[in-house]
């Protein structure tokens, strides 16, 4: 696996997922061949939450802790594409929609974090959103948020792309390599795996819904709700309705039993949707690759109702799993007390995000700080602290 037998580098990073392989790609830019990325499975494994053809990328956000990024977000993929020449990322417009009886619950919260950040955006009522994209039926109470810049990334692909690079420049990258062990040593750490046991100045842990099985190597976890969610593709006999210079990619705020999402057709031919942590609490062992047939039938009524000439057969439906703190908020930083070690978890909507985050954990590996505001995702922040906070898992 590692045919150099080298075993001594500046920067050790832990999953090679969305997060992670932007991490190795980041810290590749500063120390070469001094990183080592590591994949308990295959690379492009679909057991986590990094895979798939396309993944929402958006500058809307429901707290202006993200609007402050999400304009950064755009920039670190058009770094990666500049470099590799592979289109990544597809804007498409996208519309975040709410069925308002009164003041609105969640939309209100998202135009105004992207209003605190200078971000343009429309407000359209039910009729001015199915006159732009008559693929909707919406009745009267319906109000909806657009923002042109959204869109989608090709998730596997850019997952490929950012190790293809790392390897470029001479990082290496062992998959099929669990973790069995971290420990600090001194300054630094030492990481044992299947692959044999490797040393570092800085490690940096982007595990997803492994994070507390690694980072309790150290002593150290957060709480963590972690539930199997899926999305489906239909085969839509629409097709060109939902190319996607045609229709954007769409978020319904519902509450947590009622939040959706969907794409355009691209990757798979067939339309993308999926309902947001409508699926059961597993774990990493206890996890499942089956549909849920409960959350399958919830989201074809909803899209019968809302956006019905997008359905059809259906395609496949593809699991995955979300790694969710009490607030639904990001995780960012370095272990209290254990400063050479920096760790992300994403609350099951970071793939947008990671090109940047990767950037952020390479600045806190490399300086042992970041140029970008993340002071609201510290681990020590007091849902992550309380043992009473209660848990609240929609944004």
């Amino acid at each position: 696996m590692n045919g150099t037998g080298k075993k001594a580098f500046e920067y050790i990073v832990v999953g090679c997922g969305g997060i992670g392989s932007a991490a190795v790609y980041w810290l590749s830019r500063e120390a070469g061949s001094g990183v080592l990325g590591l994949e308990q499975f295959h690379l492009g494994h679909d057991r986590g939450g990094s895979e798939d053809h396309s993944r929402i990328i958006r500058l809307s956000y429901h707290d202006q802790a993200y609007t402050t990024l999400t304009p950064h977000t755009y920039g670190a993929w058009s770094e990666v594409e500049d470099e590799s020449g592979i289109q990544l990322v597809f804007e498409t417009g996208g519309l975040d929609l709410e069925s308002v009886e009164d003041e609105p619950a969640y939309i209100n919260h998202y135009a105004g974090a992207m209003a605190a950040a200078g971000i343009p955006y429309e407000e359209l009522t039910a009729p001015e959103v199915m006159d732009r994209f008559p693929q909707f039926t919406l009745d009267g109470s319906v109000l909806g948020v657009y923002q042109e810049k959204a869109g989608f990334v090709d998730a596997g692909k850019a997952n490929a792309v950012h190790v293809a690079l790392a390897k470029a420049r001479g990082a290496t990258v062992l998959d099929e390599a669990p973790v069995y062990g971290v420990r600090t040593v001194g300054n630094g750490v030492e990481v044992q795996t299947s692959a044999g046991t490797f040393s570092a100045r800085r490690l940096v842990v982007a595990a997803g819904a492994w994070t507390n099985k690694v980072l309790g190597h150290l002593g150290y976890t957060i709480p963590l709700t972690c539930t199997q969610e899926q999305v489906t593709y239909f085969q839509t006999p629409h097709l060109r309705e939902f190319a996607p210079e045609r229709f954007p990619v769409w978020i319904w705020h519902g509450g947590p039993d009622y939040t959706f999402y969907g794409l355009p057709v691209y990757g798979a031919v067939g339309s993308k949707a999926g309902q947001d942590t409508g699926g059961d609490v597993v774990t990493v062992d206890t996890r499942t690759f089956d549909p849920n047939p409960r959350v399958l039938a919830t989201l074809r009524d909803f899209l019968q109702r809302y956006i019905p000439r997008s359905l059809g057969p259906e395609l496949y439906t593809k699991t995955c799993l979300y790694d969710m703190p009490p607030d639904r908020e990001f995780v960012l930083g370095t272990v209290p007390g254990i400063p050479q070690v920096a760790f992300f978890c994403g609350a099951g909507h970071a793939f947008k995000f990671a090109g940047l985050v990767g950037r952020i954990l390479s600045e806190l590996a490399l300086e042992g700080r970041t140029r970008y505001q993340i002071e609201a995702f510290r681990p020590d922040r007091e849902a992550l602290t309380d043992p009473d906070y209660r848990p609240m898992l929609v944004m």
